[in-house]
């Protein structure tokens, strides 16, 4: 091409504004021009963190994660309330809500997902997105949702909830995910009254196995949470204020009336595909790429982060269906966004690619972690086999008077899953055997003495927190790195999260992080 190579970027959620990061030293070379369309007012921010913002344990500042003051200096244009409103594929333009077109030679989709609206009476027809309903077949909503109902998907909802759990208002959590846990906890552990309501036997459906999850609901109600199992709601009732109807409760098939103060929906979440579907893209769950992160369709288009799915071309079934969805977590999507530049840069500059890609498509399942005070949830991998499940080797360790559960699934002599509740250090273990992909101890039980009273006597093979165990899973900063930045001067959490970049993602692995400050002398 004779000039830069024109990029636009349609989001400017956390994933595309590390896609921006990363593509700043081609941009400030000259070689690329970039034009990002985000389609909030805000800068991008942290949606990770937003239950800990909405319950005041964390500031507005500690959502901030890009700097787009600077990226602008550098020459990126970044347009703020404005939306790709369709792809004009052959042309090579993109229309947007301003009424503008954008050309570009390459174009990269990182329009994220959307909250699931349940089809309850009184949600009929509702949206989570606020301002003007969007153009005909982008989004089955024609209106938001009422007042005192909200997703917890942006910083509107997280300043809504805010005076709720301050005043030790009721809250009634629809759903039992991990995020919808991680919320309840938080809002009860600051003053709120809180019920979860959820279909099943136990929280954490999919990530935990039933007895995990039986023993997390028990360390729930421990910590103030009421949890609501087998409940399925109907209906979303609203009483009539001076100011409208707000929500008032919500009946349960049984009839139950659980009435609240608020209500949040964490019913999981859905690729914004409409664009790409609307543009002729390839699409199953999220948007089809393949292993460097290019549409099925159109090689000069990729998709990162929640709405990009990332399969084969032969793995679609004889109906077309595609299984398999969008990571969801926030750490691959940085790696994809990562990875997405990289090869931009090579291109913008006619040298070969690397295979960051590649990479990407490839990486082991990551460990997820439950965030709450008091409450250690750790699994990963293929935790669901069963004992007697034939060539795999599962253990399974229950103390149900201490709260604490463990269970560990061997395949070929690899630790290949896991689940730990109650146990931090034996999953601190766990964790860094799985991620090495390693097998266990020679003694599985001694797993158990990492915890006891007297843990001194027992040993683990590994140091949890040696040189090469990864701390920050989101950004794949590992224990030795940090040591650097702490031998470097850097004294707390936020002065090694700015130095390393570890912290700034789920935030999980704070305690982790103090652990290490605790454990390496500054200079």
């Amino acid at each position: 091409m004779s000039g830069p190579m024109r990029i636009v970027l349609i989001g400017y959620g956390p994933v595309g504004a590390r896609f921006v990061e990363e593509l700043l030293p081609a941009v400030t070379a000259g070689r690329v021009s970039l034009t990002v369309l985000g389609a909030e007012a805000e800068d991008a921010y942290n949606r990770v963190l937003l239950a800990e913002y909405a319950v005041g344990a964390t500031s507005r500042e500690r959502l901030e994660i890009a700097d787009t003051a600077a990226a602008r200096t550098a020459g990126v244009r970044i347009r703020l309330d404005e939306t790709a409103i369709a792809i004009d594929r052959a042309a090579r333009r993109v229309r947007t809500s301003a009424g503008d077109e954008l050309a570009w030679d390459r174009l990269v989709l990182a329009t994220g997902a959307r909250a699931n609206v349940p089809t309850l009476t009184g949600l009929e027809h509702t949206r989570h997105e606020r301002g003007a309903a969007p153009a005909p077949g982008r989004d089955g909503g024609r209106r938001a949702l009422p007042v005192g109902v909200l997703a917890l998907r942006d910083v509107a909802d997280a300043e809504a909830v805010a005076p709720v759990v301050a005043g030790g208002g009721e809250v009634v959590v629809l759903g039992a995910g991990v995020l919808g846990m991680e919320f309840a906890l938080l809002a009860a552990e600051h003053g709120a009254g809180v019920t979860v309501v959820h279909h099943g036997t136990a929280p954490m459906a999919r990530n935990l196995d039933e007895t995990g999850g039986r023993m997390l609901a028990r360390a729930a109600r421990a910590a103030g949470l009421r949890m609501a199992a087998h409940a399925r709601a109907e209906t979303v009732e609203l009483r009539d204020t001076p100011a409208g109807p707000v929500f008032d409760g919500i009946v349960c098939a049984d009839g139950t009336y659980l009435r609240g103060d608020l209500l949040v929906l964490s019913c999981g979440v859905a690729p914004r595909v409409e664009l790409a579907l609307s543009a002729g893209l390839a699409c199953s769950t999220g948007v089809l790429v393949d292993a460097d992160l290019r549409s099925w369709t159109d090689s000069e288009v990729f998709a990162i982060g929640d709405c990009a799915q990332i399969a084969d071309p032969g793995e679609a079934d004889a109906t077309g269906h595609v299984p398999g969805a969008p990571s969801g977590l926030i750490g691959p999507g940085w790696r994809q966004a990562a990875a997405v530049a990289s090869r931009l840069r090579a291109e913008s500059s006619g040298v070969a690619a690397g295979e960051e890609a590649s990479v990407v498509r490839h990486e082991r399942p990551t460990v997820l972690m439950l965030k709450a005070i008091g409450i250690d949830v750790v699994s990963g991998g293929a935790y669901a086999a069963e004992p007697w499940d034939a060539d795999t080797e599962v253990s399974i360790w229950i103390d149900a008077a201490r709260g604490a559960y463990l269970k560990t699934v061997v395949r070929d002599g690899v630790l290949v899953g896991f689940v730990s509740v109650g146990l931090p250090q034996a999953g601190a273990e766990l964790t860094l055997r799985y991620e090495r992909g390693a097998g266990l101890v020679a003694d599985p039980a001694a797993l158990l003495r990492l915890d006891a009273a007297d843990a001194g006597a027992a040993k683990a093979t590994d140091d949890p927190l040696g040189s090469e165990a990864t701390v920050c899973w989101c950004n794949g900063v590992t224990a030795g790195r940090i040591a650097e930045a702490v031998g470097d001067g850097c004294g707390t959490v936020e002065e090694v999260g700015r130095c390393t970049r570890a912290g700034t993602g789920c935030g999980g692995c704070k305690g982790r992080i103090t652990a290490l400050l605790a454990a390496v002398p500054a200079v």
